[in-house]
């Protein structure tokens, strides 16, 4: 089987860190904890990073590559519902708007998380469900994309996982 470079170190760096920092933040869930922080700004740094390199970076790790545009994201989404959706070498349209949704989850939990140790938003109840209702959603929306990714490598024959670690995928 003939394989193609995709992914480059960078993206694939920048999701697994991702990865570690989200989960460990979900399984620590305390907020007052140093490592918490930690893993909090190197996520929102990573996340920063992944949108220059969105401009700046390899052909599959633009925005240009795969931003999803209605003309782009609703014919994927009709395919999709008759299970005839094209396989794709970089992001799908749908995969795109979760790939930004998560990313801005992300932030968004950076700048709460932030807040909460500010003077002004110290203890502030409105501020801490609003980082955990996020945390909450974004934690529900990595499941979602897993499974996703589980679901596409079965239908299209191709170990997305793996791709992500190797950075190949099948011609």
């Amino acid at each position: 089987m003939k394989t193609i470079k995709i992914w480059d170190p960078l993206v694939r760096a920048i999701h697994w860190t991702l990865v570690v920092c989200v989960i460990s933040n979900f399984a620590l869930k305390e907020g007052g904890d140093a490592l918490h922080h930690w893993l909090g700004y190197i996520a929102a740094g990573a996340v920063i990073l992944r949108v220059l390199w969105g401009f700046v970076g390899t052909r599959h790790a633009r925005f240009a590559d795969f931003f999803p545009t209605s003309s782009r994201l609703v014919p994927y989404l009709n395919a999709l519902v008759r299970r005839q959706e094209p396989r794709m070498l970089g992001h799908n349209p749908a995969a795109a708007v979760m790939m930004l949704t998560l990313m801005a989850l992300v932030l968004a939990l950076g700048v709460t998380g932030f807040l909460l140790g500010t003077d002004t938003f110290w203890g502030d109840d409105l501020m801490k469900g609003i980082h955990e209702w996020t945390a909450n959603v974004l934690i529900g929306l990595v499941g979602l994309h897993a499974l996703a990714a589980v679901v596409e490598s079965i239908r299209h024959r191709e170990n997305l996982v793996w791709s992500m670690i190797t950075g190949k995928k099948r011609e």
